[in-house]
């Protein structure tokens, strides 16, 4: 099993938990606060790991004490860390997130150092990109560094999956350049200006992505499951029932175990069902990285829902 190869960002989570979304210029008093490691790149990084497979994350870091946390998780988690640039004289990224009890989150970010992912740096990897078998990007770095990067990927080979989140129009080169887009229905809806709120929407919406160039769509639908479009044909894959937290990584973890998936080989479907299961687990508990699940969890969970 190569190595998977996640390029994208880090961000120190500021998650404070409230009774409900505040209107604007309206203040709450939350119910308890915590800091987590995150961002969508240190995110799927830990979540591979944490699923037993071998993993690099190239990124950028700030050099304040934020930073020197983070590595530090990554090297603990098991994440190969020699991609990894620490920025001097810059902050690292900051996510402030709430978390209503339903487990629904909003999120702000400062960028950080993640503005720093250039051209540059993935050009500078490209030799590391060229060992591994899958790629995994997302959108919270200059939109230049990730299309760069996913270029170096596809020139090798590569698996590329594309999380389009935070969603924003992108040119067709994006989607032509990844083989599997992973986008939930808001994004979908932001990536198309098409409506993806029922399954028929969302198989129409995904239709103009492929017609683009992205070569699969995984409509992320939350504890409904996902719908797989292909240019022949559309599929809905069932999730799993949990008691839901926190979804905060849940779009994060589900791509972690796709990539997972398919970096042993496993067919589009058993790898999304894995995907399923374990971004379900990751709604289980508080946090973004605390909360994502081992490869024996998201076994059980499926071993008991078949």
């Amino acid at each position: 099993m190569k190595e998977i190869c996640v390029f994208g960002s880090l961000n120190i989570d500021m998650t404070l938990f409230v009774p409900r979304f505040n209107a604007p210029g309206e203040t709450l008093t939350g119910t308890g606060m915590q800091i987590f490691t995150g961002g969508k790149g240190g995110n799927q990084a830990v979540a591979c790991a944490r699923l037993g497979a071998p993993v690099r994350m190239i990124g950028c870091l700030g050099d304040d004490a934020n930073g020197a946390m983070y590595l530090e998780v990554l090297k603990k988690e098991g994440v190969n860390t020699s991609g990894m640039t620490v920025c001097p004289g810059i902050t690292s990224g900051v996510a402030f997130i709430e978390v209503v009890p339903s487990g629904e989150n909003r999120i702000a970010l400062a960028v950080g150092a993640n503005g720093l992912l250039t051209e540059a740096v993935a050009r500078a990897h490209e030799d590391a990109i060229a060992e591994c078998g899958v790629y995994m990007t997302q959108l919270e770095n200059p939109l230049e560094a990730i299309l760069e990067g996913m270029r170096i990927a596809r020139s090798h080979g590569l698996q590329v999956i594309l999380d389009p989140a935070p969603a924003r129009p992108l040119p067709d080169e994006a989607f032509a350049l990844c083989d599997i887009v992973t986008p939930n229905e808001t994004e979908l809806a932001i990536l198309t200006g098409m409506p993806a709120d029922t399954v028929e929407q969302a198989e129409a919406a995904a239709r103009t992505l492929i017609a683009r160039g992205a070569r699969m769509v995984l409509n992320k639908r939350g504890a409904a499951g996902v719908l797989l479009v292909t240019e022949s044909s559309a599929t809905m894959l069932p999730g799993f029932k949990v008691n839901a937290v926190d979804t905060t990584a849940a779009g994060d973890s589900f791509n972690a175990g796709l990539a997972v998936g398919l970096a042993e080989g496993q067919s589009i479907e058993d790898a999304i069902r894995l995907a399923n299961a374990v971004g379900a687990l990751s709604t289980t508990k508080a946090g973004a990285q605390p909360a994502m699940p081992t490869r024996a969890q998201a076994e059980a969970l499926i071993a008991g829902q078949r």
